[in-house]
Parts: C-alpha cells; structure tokens; sequence
C-alpha cells in the first residue's frame, strides 16, 4: 500500500505508540501507588525500555508484538473495571498472531464468560473479514503455512526461548520428540490454570496477565526473543513489589534480576553451540526465567490504584466470586 520510507516510518511510529500505551497500563498504577514524580519517572522508564532486548527487537525487526501486548493490556484494564467492553482487545490479538489466544484462555479460567465470548467472537469475525479481503493467501495459511514450523526457521536456533526450542536443542540435528513437547506443555498448562485460578481467587488481574504471558512464552512451539515482550507485565509487578515499604533484598534482587536478564543477550552466546551443560542452562536462559515466573510470580490482592481509572480516584477492586460469603 505504501512506498518503503512510508512503511518504515508508519511501522516505527505505529510500535513507539503501543509501547506508550504500554508504558501507560503498566507503569501509571505504580507510579501513582509510590507517589513517584511522573516526569522524571517516564523519562528512566523509556531509557530503562530502550535497553530491554525484546523491544529494541520488536522494533528493529518490526515485529508487532508490542502493538498485540498493547490491545491485551487495554483488556486488562476493562476487566479491572469491570467493563462490558473486554474481550474485544484480546480478541483482534488472537485474530492477528495465535500465541495470544491463550489470553482466551485466561479469560476462561477466570470465568469472564461474557468477556471469552467477546473474545472469540471478536477472533473468529477479523477472521473471516481477512478470509474475504484476501481468500488466497487466508487459504494458504490454514492449510499450509500454519502447520509448516519450518518456515519460520530452525527449531533449535538459540533465538527460539520456548520449550519446543529446549527440546530442539537437546535432539539436534534430529526433529524434538512430539512426546515429550507435548507432555511439557500439558505440565505448563495445568501449572499456569492453577495459578491463575489463584489470582482470580484474590482478583488479582495484573498477575492473571502476567501468568499467562510467560506460559504463553513457554508453550508456543517458537519464541523468538523479540516474543519476550510478554514478560514486561511480571517485570512491572516486581518492580511494585519491590518498592513497597520495608523495601527487602530479596523484591529489589528479582526485579533488577529480571530486569537484567531481558537486557543481557545472554543466550547468544550459545549461538553457535548450546550443547553441554552451559548451552543447556545458558542457552535456556529465557525459558527458565519464564518458569520461574510462572512457579513464583506474587499474586495478591490489589490495590486500590491498579483498579482506579487513569488519572482519576481510586476505587475497589470488584470482591472475587465467594469473597463476600466468605465475611458474612
């Protein structure tokens, strides 16, 4: 549609607005629960994002990652609020990229039927616009394209930080076993239900989210690195956690842990051999922080600032399902 300058320009401008948004849903909330000043904190925080790997990735390669985690995110809000809207962000992500359908997922397991009906609704409809704006490339993905791995590139490049990608490593130059992929994910998703369920328990959104952003990074059969901007929601609950008063060690390590990590390429020094122990632990590098999120990430519930519109006063969060028995 465009020359390539108007392309260019459209995509980076397009990726600079999402991660605005992004910087908005994620960062505000902190900033207004710690009285930060909000100047000087977006202008660390976009310094602090330049150097975060999956972004700069993101933006380079122009992927639309960020754009996908910004339509998630807004959903996150509504639900928040409890808005009739939610579902329709999560949907039109699901309908662009499939690894954020598990967001449909979530909604599930959190029992949001009105919400995973909107979603799927919203998924199956952009769907089927796309099928009638372009039936011959639509017909190529669905029979072709989707299943064909191979397309994409090499299962077993260090680049792919998924589980499918752990497996690929360790069998190369021979295909990962089915089996034993297929056996991981189905751990990951009990895990990731589980947890999940747990923080809608509390309502805790944020966490929901963030839970499911990194098992979405684990059972995706291919997670480039540019993919990982789906951990940014836990690095903003670990970083809240870790300005809370008394600030402990321990909050403020695995914030600035994380942190570091998406900002490390540490992976790509395997890039040419991950065999052996260091190739299995540091290859992996990825894959195991986003396990450890999933196993360890904080879920509790909220404060009255992640729930309060942007901007405006704060309210309570709507009481979990069984909350207001459970006080009579």
């Amino acid at each position: 549609l465009f020359s390539w300058p108007v392309a260019l320009t459209a995509g980076i401008a397009a990726n600079l607005g999402a991660l605005a948004l992004i910087l908005r849903r994620l960062a505000e909330p902190v900033i207004r629960r710690h009285g930060l000043d909000r100047p000087t904190s977006y202008v660390l925080l976009l310094c602090l994002l330049a150097l975060l790997e999956p972004v700069y990735d993101s933006i380079s390669f122009g992927q639309v990652n960020l754009l996908l985690l910004a339509l998630v995110l807004t959903d996150a809000r509504l639900l928040s609020t409890g808005s009739r809207w939610a579902g329709i962000g999560i949907g039109l992500a699901a309908a662009v990229k499939l690894t954020p359908a598990i967001f449909i997922g979530y909604l599930v397991v959190t029992r949001r039927w009105r919400a995973a009906a909107t979603a799927v609704a919203v998924a199956v409809g952009a769907t089927l616009l796309a099928v009638g704006l372009a039936p011959g490339a639509s017909y190529a993905y669905w029979t072709h394209a989707l299943w064909d791995t191979s397309r994409i590139g090499d299962l077993s490049y260090v680049s792919n930080q998924s589980w499918q990608g752990v497996l690929a490593r360790l069998s190369a130059p021979a295909d990962p076993d089915r089996l034993w992929w297929a056996c991981g994910v189905v751990a990951v998703v009990g895990l990731w239900a589980y947890r999940v369920d747990k923080a809608r328990a509390v309502g805790d959104v944020r966490a929901g989210i963030a839970l499911t952003g990194a098992a979405a990074c684990l059972v995706s059969p291919v997670t480039w690195v540019h993919h990982l901007v789906w951990l940014l929601p836990a690095l903003a609950i670990l970083t809240d956690r870790a300005l809370e008063p008394p600030r402990r060690g321990r909050r403020l390590v695995a914030a600035v842990g994380l942190y570091v990590m998406l900002c490390s390429y540490v992976v790509w020094l395997w890039r040419y051999d991950a065999s052996g122990v260091g190739g299995f632990v540091g290859g992996n590098a990825f894959v195991w922080t986003a396990l450890a999120l999933l196993l360890a990430l904080p879920v509790r519930p909220p404060h009255p600032a992640f729930t309060a519109p942007s901007g405006g006063p704060a309210r309570p969060a709507p009481a979990p399902r069984g909350a207001a028995a459970a006080t009579r």
